[in-house]
Formats: structure tokens, sequence, C-alpha cells
């Protein structure tokens, strides 16, 4: 950690107050407030640890606040991109449910889809679509909406969809070679991109098959008879939308900038606006009534029914109240409360960085790897301990890297071990926390609380597990020869 030399470590007991405060705050807010929590008091409690983390490391250690301000603006500046990402899946969100491509993909979904097989395709599908993409964000964000909606209509549990979803979305972000965190992993970690996914494959394939077969063993137990469900949403689609295979562009031609690499915010915004010319062709009607209002002209009523689809809630009557919840949207106005809550969370995060408290804390855990399953087991506990502390599965996987890499080198094992661990703890489980980057983005995205959804992201939960008991195990773990690991560990040390 840079400067940190300059000032003596806080002791690990007084490194943990902040982080007992935050959880006590946390649960309180949880307890008082429920699914509300995220509407303030969790940003108060991440700014009440903020706040302990700060006044113990000045009074007793003697840390400036300059170089809290220099941290917190760093890292703030550093996920600048991801919060315009999240206006811009917000803008999307809403432009895709008003013109008429969430709705059609519903209508036609529902009629395909078999409610036994309908929680395993789910996985499959959100996989491949972040294999393609090599990006979970994106891939939730857009055809995961559609399959949430699809599954309220075939009357099957939305959190349980919801776990369908991220699981595959994070198994094909994690083997995609164009996710960042796949590639930061590997970079870091000192590993080349490729050999980092083939080693991945001995832990994350057997972990993706176990969660198949749980999502297939479950939809057999569902219950078939949704006809008069499935029956009343599509009447009401039909009704309420130009339901049109038309609108399907859409998602084809975003499926088109995804293949050619476009980066993800102009892929995001590029495809609301395709939506947005969508609606002005197909839903003018939708448009007319959401703009509300006989005072202007056609065209102005047009725009301003536009503009609210792009920035704010948008609610349409379908004649249906399940149905009418479905197809209301947030725009970008529903995803300010989850960037004030990232903002928090990195405030926290980048004190504790910047305090020393989360060096020490590590330095504690690190001590405990002696062999080839603590140390593999210490890995895993510092991705999630940095990322329920940090908030941000970057920050985890660049720290938790750093930390293990010359313990990794002085114990002979490779590398790829190394990144391999990394990702398979610190990526998939940053979704699986209420006030982490990726847990508030896709809870708002679903519309779904983290808490409610996590106990079946089976794939986020057993990748950990899996990761420890091959690790147990010995597959596929080979060690480098010490002479031979020192000589590595020379030649990098002379090329850095």
């Amino acid at each position: 950690m840079n400067n940190t030399e300059k000032y003596r470590l806080p002791h690990p007991l007084v490194a943990l107050i902040p982080v007992i405060v935050l959880i006590v705050f946390l649960g309180t807010v949880i307890y008082l407030f429920g699914s509300d929590s995220l509407s303030g008091g969790s940003q108060i409690a991440l700014i009440f640890g903020a706040a302990v983390c700060i006044s113990l490391s000045m009074l007793i250690y003697h840390v400036p606040w300059k170089k809290f301000e220099e941290h917190i603006a760093k890292i703030i500046g550093d996920m600048a991109i991801m919060l315009f990402i999240l206006l811009a899946v917000g803008m999307l969100s809403g432009a895709w449910m008003i013109s008429g491509v969430v709705p059609t993909l519903i209508y036609y979904g529902v009629q395909i889809m078999s409610p036994q097989f309908f929680l395993v395709s789910t996985c499959i599908i959100s996989a491949l679509v972040s294999l393609l993409s090599g990006s979970s964000w994106t891939t939730i964000a857009t055809i995961g909406v559609a399959l949430l909606g699809i599954s309220e209509a075939l009357d099957i549990d939305v959190a349980w969809t919801a776990g369908a979803i991220i699981s595959g979305a994070y198994f094909g972000d994690k083997m995609s070679p164009l996710s960042d965190t796949t590639i930061l992993a590997s970079s870091v970690s000192g590993t080349d991109l490729f050999v980092h996914i083939r080693y991945m494959m001995y832990t994350t394939v057997p972990t993706f098959l176990i969660t198949l077969i749980i999502f297939l063993i479950v939809g057999f137990g569902h219950d078939e008879g949704t006809d008069m469900q499935v029956a009343e949403y599509t009447e009401g689609l039909d009704h309420t939308f130009n339901i049109s295979l038309w609108t399907l562009l859409v998602p084809i031609l975003t499926a088109v900038l995804i293949a050619k690499r476009v980066p993800s915010v102009i892929t995001l915004f590029a495809s609301a606006i395709m939506a947005g010319i969508t609606a002005l062709i197909l839903q003018p009607h939708i448009l007319h009534q959401i703009a509300d209002t006989n005072e202007v002209s056609s065209i102005m009523s047009l725009f301003k029914g536009l503009a609210i689809t792009y920035y704010g809630a948008t609610a349409i009557d379908t004649g249906h109240a399940a149905l009418n919840d479905l197809v209301s949207t947030g725009g970008m106005a529903g995803m300010l409360n989850t960037i004030w809550l990232i903002l928090c969370a990195m405030c926290f995060g980048s004190c504790m960085v910047a305090s020393g408290m989360i060096e020490s804390l590590t330095r504690v855990i690190i001590r405990m790897a002696h062999n080839r399953f603590t140390l593999v087991g210490t890995t895993a506990c510092s991705g999630l301990f940095l990322n329920i502390t940090t908030g941000d599965q970057f920050i985890s996987i660049v720290l938790t890297a750093n930390m293990y890499r010359n313990a990794y080198r002085q114990q002979g094992y490779e590398s790829r071990l190394l990144s391999r661990t990394t990702e398979d703890v610190a990526t998939v489980t940053s979704v699986l926390i209420p006030w982490s980057t990726c847990g508030m983005t896709q809870a708002a995205v679903l519309g779904i609380p983290t808490l409610v959804y996590l106990p079946y992201c089976f794939f986020n939960i057993i990748s950990p597990l899996m990761t420890l008991l091959v690790a147990a195990i010995g597959w596929k773990i080979y060690r480098t020869p010490p002479t031979e690991a020192l000589e590595n560990e020379e030649k990098e040390d002379v090329n850095e």
C-alpha cells in the first residue's frame, strides 16, 4: 500500500472496530427498515463506519486527513465510469420496456418455455450471453430483466429466477476473455489470460454443472397448471403494447455491438437510443400516456414521454395488477439510491485502505498460510473479507493478488493458482453482499433485495467451496521446485 510506511499500522483489534461498527449498524438498519434499508439507512451505516475509521486513525495513529481525502478522491474517480454505466442501465431498462422489447420477449417466452425447464434454461441463456459479452451487468440488465418477467408470468418465484440469472451471468463473466474482472485477476497475479481461463475450468465447470442440476431438480417440482396466468399476461401485453418481432431488432443489434467488443457504456447507451426510436415508431400511444398532457403538440408529447422513459418512473395501465408492476420502470432516477449507496461504500472502503486497517487485518490472515490448503483458504477468506469491507470486487481482486503474490512464490505454487482462487471468490461473492457495488446494482436492476436472491445464487455460493475442496484434494495443483521458484522470483524482481 502506498505511503503507509510513514505511519504505524493499526493494531488488528483496533482495525476490527470500524468493521464491527458497520456490521452492527447495518444489522440494525435492516431490522428497522427492511427492504427500504437501501433508501438511506445503509448509507448512514457506511458513513458512520468510515467516520469511526477516520477518527481512530487520526487520534491514535496520527494519519492526516489529507491522506483520506486523496484515497476517497482516487477511488471515486476510478469508479466514475461505473456510475455512468449504472445511469445507462437505468435508461436502457426503461427504454427496453416501453419500446416493447421486453414485453415481446415475455409474450413469446411464456408460450415457448416450459415451467419445468425454465430455471435451468434461464441459467444457461444467461451464461451464454455473459460469455459472449464478458459482462454480467449487461447480461442481467438486458436478457435478465426479460427472463424475470417471463418467470412472473409462469408463476415461478422471482427469487429463484434471480438466482438462476445471476448464477449463469457470473459463470459467463468468469470464463469470458472479454471480462474485465477476468483480465484483471490474471494480470495482477502475473498469469497469462488464457492459462488463467483454462485453469479456472477445473473449479468453475463442476460448480456450474452442480448449479444446473439443482435448478433442473427444482424445476421438475414446479406445477404446470399456469395456463390461466399465462393467458392473462399475454392478453394484457397484447392489449397494451404493439407486440411485434420488429422490436427484437434492438437486442439483435445490441448483440452485434457486444460481438464487436464495443465498450459497455457505448453499447448500453446505443441500445437505449435504438429502443427509444422503436418506441416512437411502434408504441406512440404509450409515450402519450406517459406524457399525460394534451397541452402540447403530438411531437412534443412524444418527446416528453420518451424523456420521462429515460430518466424517470413510468406506470402503464394494462388492466392486470401484477402485470402493471412488471412493466413499470424507474429509469435513471431509479438508480440514484444505488449510486448514493455505492459512493458511501467507496468512502468506507477507501478510508479502510488509507488508514492501513485493511493491511493490518490481512497480515494476520496471511500468517495462517502454512500449506497448500491454508494458503488457498486464507486467500479465499481475504477475498471475501475485502469484498465485505471495501464493497468493490475490483479493489478486492487487486489487493488480494498483490498481498499473496510473494507467498505463492515462496511456497513454490504457480501464479495461476493465485489468479484462480482470487476470481473464484472475489468476483463471484461480490454480488452476495448487500452494500457492495455488484450487490446493490443487481438488486436495483432486478428489483429484488440482495438478501432475498442470495440463497438461490448457487454458482456464487458453491464456487468458493469448490476452490477449497480442490485445494484439499490437490487436483491439478502443482508446485514449482524451490530453486526454480527462487530463480523466477529473482527474474521478476530484476524485470520490475
